[in-house]
């Protein structure tokens, strides 16, 4: 879930709240409980932008930590997948 809503932010930018969830294909509460976990693991950051009417949105942006620890899975990820297919033991057809 976490790494679902890094890679969208990595990929689209700043977004709202609505956006991500709709990009992440996450509900809006696990959504926000899962933003609220990033912002205090300083790997999203919460960005105020101003709209018409002088109401106040936010916005979710990924930080450079964000970006790091999406690298680092992304390589973690590729070393498994390397390691499952050199594990693979043919199959004995009988």
């Amino acid at each position: 879930m976490y790494i679902a809503i890094l890679k969208v932010l990595a990929r689209y930018g700043t977004l709202k709240l609505t956006h991500v969830m709709y990009k992440a294909n996450v509900n809006c509460s696990v959504l926000k409980q899962s933003l609220n976990f990033l912002i205090q693991q300083r790997l999203v950051e919460e960005q105020a932008c101003h709209k018409k009417r002088s109401k106040k949105r936010v916005s979710y942006a990924i930080t450079e930590k964000g970006r790091t620890i999406l690298k680092y899975f992304r390589e973690l990820d590729i070393a498994l997948q390397i390691t499952e297919e050199t594990n693979k033991i043919p199959a004995i057809l009988y």
